[in-house]
């Protein structure tokens, strides 16, 4: 949750030579985090907010009855969870919520109002009203994985499509400049500068 700190902690590490780094480092140390809290504080907004995202299921067991949801769910852990190797993060996931009236009690419990909720979430709500099954799945990071078996120290030697600190993919030359033709069919009128030499 802190960045900085897990930069210090890094540091540290790196520094006083208690983990081996890159190539030198024959160690493989799993972990599964769990019991993630479903909601952080909106410090600005005044307001909870999804921690992963909306539709993460809670855990169950601090639920209770429907009728102390008010009071439990604020304060529940969510079914989420993300392997980490080494330190880094080689993955994520959750279960999702499958019940229709709990999916509601979640959105109105980020502030999101029931009008609102469904405008946005009609087709999940209808989806879920209907008997959608529970179901989650995890997202795993090939790049970072390969990253480790290669020993290498940044994901940039790694990855599939590189970009350059300014974005641009050296392989396509993405982002590249869009006709005047598509622009007008879109209804887009570019801002930028023409350039002389064009």
């Amino acid at each position: 949750m802190n960045k900085t700190l897990d930069k210090v902690r890094q540091y540290l590490a790196k520094e006083l030579n208690l983990i081996p780094f890159g190539k030198q480092n024959d160690t493989w140390n799993f972990l599964w985090v769990i019991d993630f809290p479903m909601f952080e504080i909106n410090t600005d907004e005044n307001r909870l907010e999804a921690l992963h995202h909306p539709f993460c299921a809670p855990n169950s067991h601090d639920l209770g009855e429907k009728s102390e949801w008010e009071q439990t769910l604020p304060k529940a852990r969510a079914q989420a969870y993300d392997l980490v190797l080494n330190g880094l993060e080689l993955g994520g996931g959750s279960l999702r919520i499958h019940q229709q009236e709990l999916q509601m009690k979640v959105l109105e419990t980020i502030g999101l109002p029931t009008n609102e909720a469904k405008d946005q979430f009609g087709f999940l709500l209808e989806a879920l009203e209907m008997g959608a099954p529970p179901h989650g799945g995890i997202a795993f990071g090939l790049d970072r994985i390969v990253m480790l078996l290669a020993g290498e120290e940044s994901i940039r030697d790694t990855i599939a499509f590189p970009k350059t600190q300014q974005a641009k993919c050296l392989m396509t030359k993405a982002p590249a400049k869009v006709s005047e033709e598509q622009l007008k069919e879109l209804h887009i009128k570019s801002t930028l500068p023409v350039e002389e030499d064009e």
